[in-house]
């Protein structure tokens, strides 16, 4: 089993504090298998197995726990002793109704080091959440970044027969199940076809109690062909209405919402770096996988330039960047991102290669007047300066690999 430690050394200095750690993510991006991972580092420092209670609510053994109070008689139950802390671990914890009035008592009672997971972007904004404001820390995680990508590929021997791990990571995307498949293209369309439905009908149809389910798949499809765009909710109404489809503008709105909950697609959001403000219109959308582009609307070639856009987004976010679109006058820049005290603006482009693309990539960054990082990332290999007027330029392989 490898283990993301890009995660799990973010959590571990806070085990056996009095906080709610709570790990949230899209289905099957290894939420389950980073709180046993936890679970088994607490093992090793000697704690008692009986200290240590999963609940994984995807488990039929668990079905019966429906609501806070079977969570909460069936947790006291198993924890009957006075001595120790009880390190209890709840996974998929949005299938319990108010499962937050259990967990608040849990960590009131002080006896509980508690973790929980969630598929659903919203579960600790509703109003019951507020009984544990304050008191938790929040750790998104995503499908695999191209660095536990290759691991994954090494660790089940796929590397030796697939082709470029690259390229296969942009088509496939990085959910850790795919490593577990024969590295067949059919299988893994099956694969990446069910967990896309199961995502849509768990976390968006039934959950928000969806009767036309074309219209919504009608909106993502649309997203996914237009990764790295500017997107608005009339771009799409307009679109569809062109195509004899009518949707309404609210209807898109409440759609995309729907699908950013269930962490189906990110909103990247604009700042303009001149006003120093973020923008409230124009932003832009980006699956949660690139995966999912494969099976929704095929391995188009003339999609890469947006598919190597979500790469870089999900690998930025998943080492903790805030990230947004830069507007600088009239130019755009892909991304800036931002961690503390840190910042990196990033273009990303196809090739470079072209006078017109050349100039167009590089002066999005004149103007800029502070001495953060300038990055442009593409596929070629060789062949650009490394440094040209402030601005490095970086194969994009080598940029997610040297990510730190």
């Amino acid at each position: 089993m490898i283990v993301r430690h890009r995660y799990l050394d973010r959590i571990t200095p806070f085990i056996d504090k009095p906080l709610i750690k709570v790990v949230t993510g899209i289905r099957r991006c290894g939420k389950s298998t980073l709180l046993k991972q936890i679970a088994d580092s607490i093992l090793e420092k000697g704690i008692d197995k009986s200290k240590v209670l999963f609940i994984n609510k995807e488990l039929f053994e668990f079905d019966f726990i429906k609501n806070y109070p079977d969570l909460h008689h069936y947790v006291t139950s198993k924890n009957t002793g006075d001595s120790g802390t009880c390190y209890l671990f709840i996974d998929e914890v949005q299938e319990i109704q108010d499962w937050e009035k259990a967990v608040n008592s849990f960590l009131a009672e002080g006896k509980y080091d508690i973790f929980i997971s969630g598929s659903n972007a919203r579960m600790l904004s509703s109003d019951l959440a507020t009984l544990i404001a304050g008191r938790y820390v929040e750790f998104r995680m995503y499908p695999l970044a191209y660095a536990e990508f290759l691991d994954f590929l090494k660790m089940t021997h796929v590397i030796e027969t697939c082709g470029d791990p690259f390229m296969e990571y942009i088509k496939y995307g990085g959910f850790p199940g795919l490593h577990y498949l024969v590295w067949d293209e059919e299988v893994i369309r099956q694969y990446l076809s069910s967990l896309y439905h199961t995502v849509v009908l768990k976390d968006v149809v039934i959950r928000n109690q969806i009767r036309d389910v074309a219209i919504l798949n009608r909106v993502f499809n649309f997203i996914a062909t237009n990764c790295g765009n500017i997107t608005t909710a009339k771009s799409i109404r307009d679109y569809w209405k062109s195509h004899g489809r009518n949707l309404s503008t609210d209807t898109v709105i409440n759609y995309i919402q729907f699908a950013m909950d269930a962490l189906l697609i990110h909103q990247v959001k604009r700042f303009d770096i001149q006003d120093k403000r973020t923008l409230e219109t124009f932003e832009k959308y980006f699956l949660s996988d690139t995966g999912f582009s494969f099976v929704t609307i095929g391995n188009i070639p003339s999609q890469i330039s947006g598919k190597l856009e979500n790469i870089v987004l999900i690998e930025l976010l998943s080492r903790g960047f805030i990230v947004t679109i830069g507007k600088n006058n009239q130019q755009e820049i892909d991304f800036i991102a931002s961690r503390g005290n840190d910042k990196l603006y990033i273009q990303v482009c196809t090739t470079l290669v072209g006078d017109q693309v050349w100039e167009r990539e590089y002066s999005a960054f004149r103007g800029i007047q502070d001495h953060y990082p300038k990055l442009i990332v593409s596929l070629d290999t060789t062949g650009f300066s490394t440094n040209t007027e402030g601005v490095k330029w970086m194969n994009i392989k080598d940029f997610l690999l040297d990510m730190q």
